[in-house]
């Protein structure tokens, strides 16, 4: 799936999809599944009507932008209407949520680009004033949201014996840390696990990037 979103390939993705479970990568692929419904793709409009149904069963943070998005991609007027940009969710995701540097940084509205904020530090050719028509500041919000994934990951896991082991792993300080070297131990719960964190984290991104009026292109040519 991943190979098709990279390779531009919009018959590739329907396919995979078909092969899986949508449900674990709503919003990893969701822009690619409207991308292929705005272009009429064979199947693609019976996918995007999958895609909806899962993202109102499921109603994480994110998800009704998403179904924004595939609803317009099938021809439905929705408002207001987003500026499309080229940005990288995932890139966004890690500037939100501070998992490198934790100090936040730009986003340009021109590109997409996003820049951590040691970057700009670090470039002494780069314009310093502020200019609001072209950057976005994206602030640094902290690892709260990444704890509350961990506590609903354990919430829903399934297995007794490891939800306990994760429960105790996450009180107090080094949380994060003891949480991931329980996992560790259990390749399946850690698959399982970051599927669940990366698709919060993007659709965190995907909402925060809607209250700025914008929304991710779609790709495969989807947005004209």
């Amino acid at each position: 799936m991943r190979g098709a979103l990279h390779g531009a390939d919009g018959t590739a993705l329907l396919a995979a999809l078909r092969r899986g479970h949508v449900s674990e990568v709503l919003q990893l692929a969701g822009d690619g599944v409207a991308g292929t419904a705005a272009l009429g793709l064979p199947g693609a409009a019976q996918m995007a009507a999958t895609f909806l149904g899962a993202l109102r069963e499921r109603g994480f943070r994110g998800d009704e932008e998403l179904a924004d998005v595939l609803r317009g991609s099938v021809g439905h007027v929705v408002k207001p209407a987003l500026r499309p940009l080229s940005v990288d969710l995932e890139m966004l995701a890690m500037l939100l949520e501070g998992d490198l540097i934790g100090s936040g940084g730009r986003l340009d509205l021109s590109t997409g680009e996003c820049r951590l904020a040691v970057a700009d530090e670090l470039d002494t050719g780069f314009e310093e004033a502020d200019d609001p028509d072209r950057w976005l500041s994206v602030p640094a919000l902290g690892s709260r949201d990444g704890y509350e994934d961990m506590e609903l990951f354990i919430e829903i896991l399934g297995d007794t014996a490891l939800a306990d082991r994760l429960w105790t792993a996450i009180r107090g300080r080094g949380a994060f840390r003891r949480f991931k070297d329980v996992l560790a131990r259990d390749e399946c719960a850690w698959r399982r696990f970051h599927r669940l964190s990366d698709e919060r984290r993007l659709g965190r991104a995907r909402a925060w990037l809607a209250e700025e009026g914008c929304r991710p292109t779609l790709p495969f040519g989807g947005d004209g």
